[in-house]
């Protein structure tokens, strides 16, 4: 993916990661577009930086980014890059039999991306360089119990874009995966903002853009405190590391 020159859409841009991104992406010398449902904070990021564009989407609402894609047809026909960082996160109790945040969850973090991805790849395809970047997770390869379907869902963003990259590996079109690992970001509330156990948001975001400079071939996307989650599987002690990360995960959320 090269690094200057593009016009980028960034979903879930008002905010955490995705304004990390959008405003790395901005001084490098990139025409950002940020996209959320959160007009507050997508007026606050585009003052904070003067040439950036937003546009308000609904990411689990197919007519939403029906309209999305449009507008970027239609007012920005250089779009070249889509960022598909939009996400939401809440805790979920299997056995108290409600849909709500599961529905809402894979509505949004998995819906939502493929569904952009349908209407703008025609528009990307068209390109001479284009790059699709997807948004996945440390927990799509170690869940966190407590977030089961945002969990599964970042674990089916990581398989698809494993089956997008190889559908279009003989086009104009990158398939790259973000896997983040935990940030200092509001996806599971205020406090991860403070949290000591996150990774501060300003080191994750210099991390990614170092790799994206740096190794410019790499298709997932991971800083160093995200691959013991990433290697799990293949460490052949997956089982005690699972346990044990969710222990700590529960431990930690009884002191709370």
């Amino acid at each position: 993916m090269q690094l200057r020159d593009n016009t980028i859409l960034i979903t879930g841009g008002g905010r955490g990661i995705g304004r990390g991104l959008a405003e790395a992406l901005h001084a490098e010398g990139n025409q950002a577009i940020i996209a959320g449902r959160g007009e507050k904070a997508l007026e606050e990021t585009v003052s904070a930086n003067p040439g950036m564009k937003a546009a308000v989407v609904d990411m689990s609402d197919g007519d939403s980014i029906a309209r999305l894609a449009e507008q970027m047809k239609r007012d920005y026909p250089a779009l070249n890059v889509v960022i598909l960082n939009a996400g939401i996160m809440r805790t979920e109790s299997v056995q108290s039999g409600g849909l709500d945040n599961a529905e809402a969850i894979v509505a949004t973090n998995l819906l939502g991306p493929i569904r952009l991805t349908a209407a703008l790849l025609p528009m990307l395809l068209s390109k001479s360089r284009a790059a699709i970047m997807t948004v996945s997770s440390g927990l799509a390869f170690v869940p966190l119990a407590v977030t089961p379907t945002y969990c599964a869902t970042k674990a089916a963003i990581h398989s698809y874009t494993q089956s997008l990259r190889y559908q279009l590996q003989h086009t104009s079109v990158d398939v790259l995966e973000l896997v983040p690992p935990y940030v200092q970001t509001e996806l599971l509330g205020p406090g991860q903002l403070t949290d000591p156990n996150a990774l501060p948001l300003k080191d994750f975001i210099s991390e990614v853009m170092h790799i994206l400079k740096h190794s410019p071939e790499a298709t997932e996307i991971c800083v160093e405190r995200v691959k013991p989650l990433r290697r799990a599987e293949a460490s052949g002690n997956y089982d005690t590391f699972y346990k044990a990360f969710n222990d700590r995960a529960a431990s930690a959320h009884e002191t709370l």
